[in-house]
């Protein structure tokens, strides 16, 4: 691990420009929040948004051995029986007896002191506390109507494996891709949207001849790293960290995180696990329908083993922040500006007059009206130019473009490049195919 965590008050800085910009603002804000819950804002959704569009893009649009899939929150109860939650999906919780707070036994300090009241030897004996939000479907309230909030958006692959499969015939190796909301209890959640209760999820799940699992394994590790990268994280601020054999999954044969430095410490970015063939075969036998897969050529039966690329959308988001933050000075003012990658920033253009006066109203809102197609814009017309300029620079807009007295004579504006502060002028009729250019 080449580079240390990022210093704790980065976290304030990102934390702070979220809610002060739009980002992210804390759930049910006006009474007081709600238990590490998070609401993303008008810019802070578009910048979610982008990263799982950036991962789609990356898993699904781009090869042509994965598809998409968007299943249920609500599954059948014998769902979580078969993959293990209901009895193994739990983490060890204990009590501080002097000030009642609650821990993961696994998350306490070395020193056994108490993370609230520093009393040292004052934990209750460790229980376990599973993860998995239980409710009920229909009117009656009573344990033959249970149901469960689904804890991951893998299960919901694995049970339509053979619908997909054979609806789009695919032959393994393939893979089923899926983005959606998921829910644990967690007993300690925190640091921001990191760890919260209610996440969304980005899961692959690769389905692979058995004896071809370590290849892909290899392969998939690699693959998603190297994405982290192209979108913007240094490649100092991640590792790749193989887990321990005491640390593995009840099904995994092999699982390794891709971690980031995060200002608390090196966390979990992403999880690629070798699931064997383990939920394949605990749906058939709790279903009883045949999940085997049939190669025509070779005329074999099996039960495919899976490789799973599971990441948060959330976590993510923050790594890229935290990542794409940065303060410098420029001409003795300081200057927060946000080197997002361009595919990941919220807003790609902002158009700007450079002031109010009413005979550039009409080339600004012809210059916005052409790119709303394409890319996403804002228009910002309040204050100096050169405060403008920062105000997008810390939600990191790529391009300002900048309507001047000059675009009035000759048909041209300045584009504003946010990184280099480099400014190019380009006619009015070049402009939108100059800017859809870049971002190809």
């Amino acid at each position: 691990m080449a580079k240390q965590p990022k210093q704790p008050d980065s976290m304030e800085r990102v934390v702070n420009l979220c809610k002060r910009r739009g980002l992210v603002f804390p759930s049910s804000d006006i009474y007081g929040g709600f238990r590490s819950t998070w609401d993303y804002g008008p810019l802070g959704v578009l910048l979610k948004r982008n990263v799982k569009d950036a991962w789609w893009r990356s898993m699904v649009q781009l090869r042509d051995d994965v598809v998409g899939l968007d299943s249920a929150i609500l599954m059948h109860p014998r769902v979580w029986e078969a993959s293990g939650h209901v009895a193994t999906f739990s983490d060890p919780l204990v009590d501080c007896k002097q000030c009642k707070s609650r821990f993961r036994q696994d998350h306490l300090p070395e020193s056994g002191a108490c993370p609230n009241c520093g009393t040292k030897g004052s934990f209750t004996e460790a229980r376990q506390f599973n993860l998995m939000f239980k409710t009920h479907v229909g009117p009656v309230e009573d344990e033959a109507n249970a149901a469960y909030l689904r804890p991951e958006t893998a299960q919901g692959i694995f049970v339509n494996f053979k619908n997909v499969q054979t609806t789009s015939r695919l032959k393994p190796p393939f893979g089923i891709a899926q983005v959606g909301k998921s829910f644990r209890n967690e007993i300690t959640p925190g640091n921001f949207i990191f760890r919260t209760r209610e996440f969304e999820q980005r899961e692959m799940e690769f389905f692979v001849p058995p004896a071809d699992g370590p290849k892909w394994f290899d392969y998939w590790v690699q693959a998603r790293h190297d994405w982290y990268i192209e979108h913007g994280i240094p490649e100092s601020s991640i590792t790749v960290r193989p887990h321990d054999t005491d640390e593995l999954s009840h099904y995994s044969t092999g699982t390794s995180d891709i971690e980031y430095a995060y200002p608390w410490g090196w966390g979990e970015l992403e999880g690629i696990a070798q699931r064997t063939d383990f939920d394949l075969t605990q749906h058939a036998k709790f279903s009883g329908e045949d999940l085997n897969y049939f190669d025509q050529e070779s005329g074999e039966h099996y039960v495919p083993h899976v490789i799973e690329p599971a990441a948060g959308a959330d976590r993510a988001a923050l790594a890229f922040l935290l990542s794409a933050y940065d303060e410098e000075e420029v001409n003795g003012d300081k200057r927060t500006v946000l080197r997002l990658h361009k595919r990941l920033a919220p807003i790609k253009v902002a158009v700007l007059p450079l002031s109010k006066n009413e005979q550039l109203a009409p080339i600004t809102s012809e210059i916005a009206s052409k790119l709303r197609p394409y890319l996403m814009i804002d228009s910002d017309v309040s204050g100096a130019i050169g405060r403008r300029y920062r105000r997008q620079d810390e939600v990191g807009t790529p391009y300002c473009v900048t309507v001047d007295f000059d675009s009035l004579e000759d048909s041209a504006v300045t584009v504003r490049e946010r990184d280099s502060m480099q400014q190019t002028r380009i006619p009015i009729a070049d402009v939108v195919a100059y800017l859809r250019e870049q971002f190809d």
